[in-house]
């Protein structure tokens, strides 16, 4: 599609782990993820036991918004549940606060799941090209998963630096986000690459100039060409899918 999948051609044909750099303790941008898979036959249960579920939160005064993102390609029977920023002292008084409504998830919602699996994310303020101003929750987003070589950690940040440096200089329309994993367990990708649409036809459509044509815009033909093939050369795997917002299965935080 317009934005992610760029960074794959041609790679591809058709954004604790060691070396990751410690978020200073007071700084609000570690994201939390949980994705939850669930046999089809449990779906509609597992719907009601989160809804159960977040009405404990709500009765407990829960003070931390989850959005709730429903898998539209790849596994589409997966739920992904995201926090919004926060820093890693949030987490332990989310752990404290959730404490209440542990039981209700564990007999609610538990007995309906094929499997969940977790990982925290930090943000960079250079790995960013989104609009100015309150974004709000997007109805869709495109998430491509990077599994990088070993030793390639900092060359494809760098790069991945370098483009967004390009994408503001040259105010280029495609929005993107890339987020660093963090103690994601073996199997898990090394960065997520994240783009909003406002619908399907948005996510789809083409960006004019590409990617690359933007970044050679910007730096030139042989600076644009060495920093695609540090890219290529940084990626050992990747995927990607579609997510769409679910409201019903949101939490979200009185006052928020």
């Amino acid at each position: 599609m317009k934005r992610m999948t760029v960074w794959l051609v041609p790679v591809i044909a058709l954004l604790c782990i060691g070396g990751v750099q410690a978020a200073e303790k007071d700084t609000a941008n570690i994201v939390r993820d949980y994705t939850d898979t669930v046999a089809p036959a449990d779906q509609q249960a597992y719907e009601t036991g989160m809804k159960s579920y977040n009405q404990c939160l709500a009765e407990h005064g829960f003070k931390y918004t989850w959005t709730s993102w429903a898998h539209e390609t790849g596994d589409v029977y997966s739920y992904s549940y995201v926090t919004d920023p926060l820093t890693w002292a949030s987490f332990d008084a989310m752990h404290e606060a959730g404490k209440a409504c542990d039981a209700t998830f564990k007999a609610q919602v538990n007995p309906h799941l094929k499997g969940e699996t977790s990982v925290f994310m930090q943000g960079d303020p250079e790995l960013r090209n989104m609009p100015a101003g309150r974004l709000g929750v997007p109805a869709l987003i495109e998430v491509t998963y990077f599994k990088l070589k070993p030793g390639h950690r900092e060359a494809f940040k760098d790069a991945a630096r370098k483009i967004y440096v390009a994408a503001e200089k040259s105010k280029w329309a495609g929005h993107s986000m890339l987020n660093e994993v963090v103690e994601g367990g073996e199997g898990s990708p090394d960065f997520l690459l994240v783009s909003p649409g406002s619908n399907w036809a948005d996510l789809g459509k083409e960006m004019n100039p590409g990617l690359w044509k933007m970044v050679e815009g910007v730096y030139g033909k042989a600076d644009a060409d060495a920093l695609r093939q540090t890219i290529r050369d940084s990626i050992q795997d990747s995927s990607a899918h579609v997510d769409s917002y679910n409201a019903e299965l949101s939490y979200k935080a009185a006052g928020k």
